[in-house]
């Protein structure tokens, strides 16, 4: 995929963000979510940290070799538990200390079209640091859109009405996801891409006939948190 696509889709995706929560009431911003303790205000505030961190990534270049790219990223990405729960902890804290819920979402719109602009105005052959890794800008920002996409799913659980995640930005999600679960293993057929993502993120469990398609590569599951 070209870095032009790896802005494109990236675009998608926060746009494909904005459109399922604008317009919802306080009331569907407190909807639950797939992700455990988060109500879909509580996730969006996570994804305007990572709009934000984006903000100040593409704006500070940094130099070169990459010792990451797109895939390899989220194997590298830290599986500590306790970590997790007091950014859940955090997360939580900081969305409820909005006057609304409804204050989220309107950051949330000014944040995430700059995020994008600065994707469209960065250098496709630069290199950035992120949370202590150096990605070349493409794959930063396909970081960026896979994580934008398994969150919109997770957002619309209990949103049934709301749009789900468009196709440039699924597939760059997915391509991240293939490459996680390695060449010597396939998706099982009946899978589509959004079944796929939510599996590959431990979000549904595997059924008895994934295990059985997938043989090996059902215990490497979830490839991604």
């Amino acid at each position: 995929m070209t870095a032009v696509a790896q802005h494109e889709a990236m675009a998608e995706a926060y746009e494909g963000v904005t459109a399922a929560v604008a317009g919802l009431t306080d009331a569907d911003l407190q909807r639950p979510t797939r992700c455990r303790g988060w109500l879909v205000y509580d996730l969006l505030f996570h994804l305007l940290c990572d709009a934000q961190r984006a903000l100040v990534t593409l704006t500070t270049p940094a130099a070169g070799p990459a010792d990451v790219d797109d895939v390899s990223y989220w194997r590298a990405e830290p599986t500590d538990g306790d970590g997790a729960a007091r950014h859940a902890r955090w997360v939580r804290r900081s969305a409820a200390a909005f006057d609304s819920p409804s204050g989220v979402v309107r950051i949330w719109c000014d944040t995430a079209p700059a995020a994008v602009r600065a994707a469209t105005a960065s250098d496709p052959g630069g290199f950035v640091a992120t949370q202590g890794h150096v990605l070349r800008v493409p794959d930063f920002l396909a970081t960026l859109t896979t994580e934008a996409v398994i969150h919109h799913l997770d957002l619309v659980v209990d949103l049934p009405d709301a749009p789900r995640p468009g196709p440039l930005a699924t597939r760059v999600a997915t391509a991240t996801v293939d490459g996680l679960l390695s060449d010597d293993a396939v998706r099982p057929s009946g899978w589509d891409d959004h079944e796929f993502l939510l599996k590959a993120a431990g979000r549904l469990p595997l059924t008895d006939r994934d295990r059985r398609e997938l043989g090996e590569a059902a215990g490497w599951f979830p490839l991604l948190g």
